[in-house]
């Protein structure tokens, strides 16, 4: 099948912010400080040699914990970014709900700025007025359409980006922890649209921490931590990889928790014995449960 997005060996390295600042190019040029000459400690991997193929009209989830470049994958298929190395390959035009309502200005009306934010997805001015009813309804913000921005609440700025970015029409749709938009109506909304998405064979690239929506929505999975693919596949395969992945880190934190403690409790009562242990004072196993050397506390 024809891939919609294709990453081959797609590796991204950020600079560490380190406290060095050059007052112009020149001075920076002249000391030789470019990427490739940067010591290890100063860069950071987001994501290393990562690989998928996403099929035309599938919808594909990518979960993981924070930090694990999920977002950073997102950004390279969105063109947000460039790869430091590998390929980034992706068929149609592209529709990103990842920083909603990015380019809103503050001071003018909801109607302008659907009109400014449609334009800077791709849309054209005839485009957007066939659009707008729906995109203002989906909204829910009818009657708060020709108020500055600026008076919106966040939920109600939120949902305006998101009616704009799912009216845009795009062959891709990239969706990146969005879903928190709205009340739970309006979730189910969102939840419908991304159905007719799918009915319509459009293709649908999910970053979320939902897991249930993945196994759902998802035709296949990706399972990214550290920057590295860990697993992709069938969701419920991957998911549950994940999911047992997270408890035995849960166990292992709990474990070292309960040690440390347990020998925090033991250097307690030593000192308190040494304290409190003399001829004239001597210790009262009842006196004190974290000081007790004999006794059963419930």
């Amino acid at each position: 099948m024809t891939p919609a997005i294709e990453l081959s060996n797609v590796s991204k390295v950020y600079r560490k912010y380190s406290g060095k600042q050059f007052a112009t190019l020149k001075s920076a040029l002249l000391q030789r400080s470019i990427l490739r000459e940067l010591r290890p400690n100063e860069t950071f991997p987001a994501l290393t040699d990562v690989s998928f193929t996403v099929p035309k009209g599938s919808t594909y989830g990518v979960i993981g914990r924070n930090g694990s470049g999920k977002s950073t994958a997102l950004k390279l298929v969105a063109g947000i970014t460039k790869p430091t190395s590998g390929r980034v390959q992706v068929e149609g035009r592209v529709s990103a709900l990842i920083e909603l309502g990015a380019g809103f200005h503050p001071e003018i009306s909801g109607r302008e700025n659907v009109f400014i934010n449609g334009i800077m997805l791709g849309l054209s001015k005839r485009q957007i007025q066939e659009r707008f009813d729906d995109i203002v309804d989906f909204a829910e913000l009818r009657e708060f359409i020709d108020a500055p921005v600026k008076t919106y609440s966040s939920g109600m700025y939120m949902r305006l980006g998101f009616a704009v970015a799912i009216h845009v029409d795009p062959d891709v749709l990239l969706v990146d922890e969005v879903l928190a938009v709205g009340d739970e109506g309006f979730t189910h909304k969102c939840l419908d649209k991304f159905a007719e998405f799918r009915r319509r064979n459009k293709t649908i690239l999910l970053v979320t921490h939902s897991l249930n929506l993945v196994e759902r929505f998802c035709d296949e999975a990706l399972w990214l931590d550290g920057g590295r693919a860990m697993l992709h596949g069938d969701p419920l395969r991957v998911v549950g990889a994940y999911l047992t992945k997270v408890e035995e880190g849960e166990e292992h934190l709990l474990a070292s928790t309960t040690e440390r403690a347990v020998e925090q409790a033991g250097r307690s009562a030593q000192e308190g014995q040494e304290a409190e242990g003399t001829a004239e004072h001597p210790v009262d196993p009842t006196s004190n449960m974290f000081h007790a050397t004999e006794g059963r506390w419930g």
